[in-house]
């Protein structure tokens, strides 16, 4: 079951480097600089990603909806 939308994988797909605590410090970094819109899509995906465990992060497939 795929826990994220697209619009959330994509943003992952962003700011994907190296493991689950690389991506969010990247998106908690960026956040300052989003606008309202974005900071809720990202708050939301940083909820989704820190419930994962570091095992079921690093089998998520992360890529931009337009790579598929």
């Amino acid at each position: 079951m795929n826990r994220f939308t697209v619009e959330e994988t994509n943003l992952l797909s962003i700011y994907h480097e190296g493991g689950k605590r690389e991506v969010m410090e990247n998106i908690n970094a960026a956040l300052p600089f989003m606008d309202e819109g974005m900071r809720e899509l990202a708050k939301r995906t940083l909820s989704k990603v820190d419930a994962l465990t570091e095992e079921e992060y690093a089998v998520l497939a992360i890529y931009a909806a337009e790579e598929v």
